[in-house]
């Protein structure tokens, strides 16, 4: 029988962080523009939690089917593992994209801006087909592309526009930046992987790229959006510079995968990542709106 605690670590915790990041940027950005709207912003984050968390069991049950997730390193697979059968972790996936619907359609609806809703629409159909469908671009090398686009720049502007009625340069480059945070935790992830991808022909970027050019495009990844972030944004407010802070810990992650982090080891750098782009999050945003 399927325990609570086996549905949360299914729903792959760790991820969390990449969900809040953009809407804590997104609204920062709005208060750079004197719009910042609390009420909005809550429903930006339920929309964005309940997207990744579906977007996670989805994965689980995909993958799980396909059967490239039988001999995994990391969080338990509640498909694989056979803790849970196929279907249901499938309607666990589709009731998280319902609630992230329901909330999607109430944001849209407070701003009157119905034209959003088919951009959420856009933003499920690419949680599903990421390892889900007959053609899933996850396993093709296009999974980072889908990410930057989603959970980047239309998290982050989505967020700000929700509030502000408008975007501003400051709202376009912490979405690049936070876009390229949530690449870094799926190249991670996948680097992780890669021994095992491989064997069963899932063609992720980091299997396409090989060891060597993956470990150096997670490098450019972390540490380019705290420098981008950080004295980019400096010119629309002085206090993202605190945004530099996270340099130091950007290059622990990058030296331990650079050195040739593997399998386990790359656990914590996949949870290391996660808090690395919230706290991105919480500087830039805070940055932005003071």
């Amino acid at each position: 029988m399927t325990t609570a605690s086996d549905w949360v670590q299914g729903a792959r915790p760790r991820t969390l962080p990449a969900a809040a990041a953009p809407v804590l940027v997104g609204t920062g950005a709005a208060a750079q523009l004197g719009e910042a709207h609390l009420g909005r912003a809550a429903l930006a984050l339920g929309v964005a939690l309940a997207l990744q968390v579906g977007v996670n069991y989805a994965n689980d049950y995909s993958d799980g089917i396909r059967g490239t997730d039988v001999d995994r390193v990391g969080p338990l697979r509640l498909t694989a593992s056979g803790t849970a059968s196929p279907g249901t972790v499938k309607a666990a996936a589709f009731a998280a994209f319902g609630v992230a619907a329901l909330l999607g359609v109430a944001l849209v609806a407070t701003t009157g801006q119905w034209w959003l809703l088919a951009v959420g629409a856009l933003a499920i159909v690419a949680a599903w087909g990421y390892t889900g469908g007959k053609n899933p671009y996850g396993y093709r090398g296009l999974g980072e592309v889908g990410v930057f686009l989603f959970f980047g720049l239309v998290a982050v502007l989505g967020t700000t526009y929700t509030q502000a009625g408008r975007l501003s340069w400051p709202a376009w480059v912490g979405a690049v930046c936070i876009g390229m945070l949530a690449c870094a935790l799926l190249m991670a992830n996948n680097l992780r992987d890669v021994p095992t991808d491989a064997l069963v022909g899932k063609r992720t970027l980091a299997v396409r790229l090989g060891e060597r050019w993956s470990r150096r495009a997670y490098a450019v990844l972390v540490v380019g959006p705290v420098l981008l972030g950080g004295i980019g944004c400096a010119f629309a407010s002085p206090w993202t510079l605190f945004v530099l802070l996270l340099l130091a810990p950007a290059v622990l992650l990058s030296v331990t995968v650079l050195l040739g982090a593997r399998g386990r080891a790359l656990v914590p750098v996949l949870a290391g990542t996660g808090l690395l782009e919230l706290a991105f999050g919480v500087l830039l945003g805070l940055g932005l709106a003071l």
